[in-house]
């Protein structure tokens, strides 16, 4: 019997690797372009991400205007068809598993669902039940409730019947409201300690290894 019918899974750092070896490295050379002399450390990055999340980091550290982030999205998305990030070892078994059992698999992201339908084809094989990413309209998406209140609505769950695993507080922000609990994505280490501690207090379970979530889901 499954634990939980759904996985809402976030994608970037928390299925693939993608903020160290990609979406850092190339928001330094967006950040040059836009606005020249500006630098940002790598874990200043990953702290307003997790705090406000990447577009309102944007706003309110850097003062990207609307055209700026839409010419920045387009340039993100020419580069990341060039380069596919690997996924954590062991993530893949956790998916496969959810689905053998016959439960879903939905992904709530920020990024957007070219992305993520490229990766899990070249990583998984298959395809999620649902997607909701960066291509919905703002209101639509993380932290706003309504892509847990759809997949509610859409899959006939309760809030005790999903799991949403993250790596971010954001997730926290869409699930709380919700009572739908959280598991952190502890294994994403991105080295950042008040992040981690963070997380493991806003989160209702916290993993530090895909193996460990994998055993909680499958094997207890």
């Amino acid at each position: 019997m499954l634990k939980y019918k759904c996985l809402v899974l976030d994608h970037d750092d928390t299925v693939v690797q993608s903020m160290k070896t990609l979406s850092y490295p190339f928001f330094c050379i967006e950040l040059e372009q836009f606005r020249p002399g500006a630098a940002m450390s790598f874990e200043e990055y990953v702290l307003e991400c997790h705090r406000v999340g990447f577009a309102d980091m944007c706003r309110q550290r850097f003062f990207f205007t609307d055209e700026e982030l839409k010419l920045e999205h387009r340039q993100w998305m020419d580069y990341i068809l060039q380069n596919i990030p690997a996924p954590y070892p062991g993530i893949e078994r956790i998916i496969h598993q959810q689905k053998a059992a016959g439960g879903l698999i939905c992904v709530v992201s920020h990024s957007h669902i070219d992305n993520i339908t490229r990766d899990y084809a070249e990583h998984f094989g298959i395809q999620p039940d649902g997607i909701y990413g960066w291509e919905l309209a703002p209101h639509q998406r993380k932290p706003n409730l309504w892509p847990l209140e759809d997949i509610m609505q859409r899959f006939n769950l309760t809030a005790e019947e999903i799991l949403v695993i993250d790596d971010m507080k954001l997730a926290c922000m869409m699930a709380a409201p919700l009572g739908v609990k959280v598991c952190y994505a502890g294994w994403s280490g991105m080295g950042v300690q008040s992040l981690h501690d963070e997380m493991m207090q806003l989160c209702d379970l916290s993993f530090e290894t895909t193996d460990a979530m994998y055993r909680y889901l499958f094997e207890e």
